[in-house]
């Protein structure tokens, strides 16, 4: 697992500034990185410093016109709703909490995957 401590700090620090309301915050490894999971559901993910944003796939259009954003590719398929965020993307902490926003917009409307038996 290799992930940037700084930026999985920054995000711990944007999310803990933010209301779940009541919602639970767990971290797991996940994706060769470090996931942050609110409501048992994948928000954001950080893998060395590029950051995996679950932005759902209304916004994944738009969030693809960005310099520095890829769509997710796993397997030779392309996960709509999910993108890659180069870190000159999100070099600015006003782009920075513009991902964390995105993520957690679409958050709510996530549906969680099944759990594994």
């Amino acid at each position: 697992m290799a992930y940037d401590e700084r930026v999985a700090n920054r995000i711990r620090e944007a999310l803990a500034g933010r209301d779940l309301a009541g919602k639970p915050l767990e971290e797991i490894t996940m994706f060769q990185g470090l996931a942050f999971m609110v409501d048992e559901k994948l928000c954001i993910c950080v893998r060395n410093d590029v950051l995996l944003c679950r932005v759902g796939p209304e916004e994944y259009g738009k969030a693809l016109e960005m310099n520095g954003v890829e769509p997710m590719v796993m397997n030779g398929r392309t996960a709509i709703g999910y993108v890659y965020v180069n870190p000159d993307a999100y070099a600015s902490r006003e782009a920075f909490d513009s991902w964390i926003n995105k993520c957690l917009a679409f958050n709510e409307f996530a549906k969680s995957s099944k759990k594994k038996k």
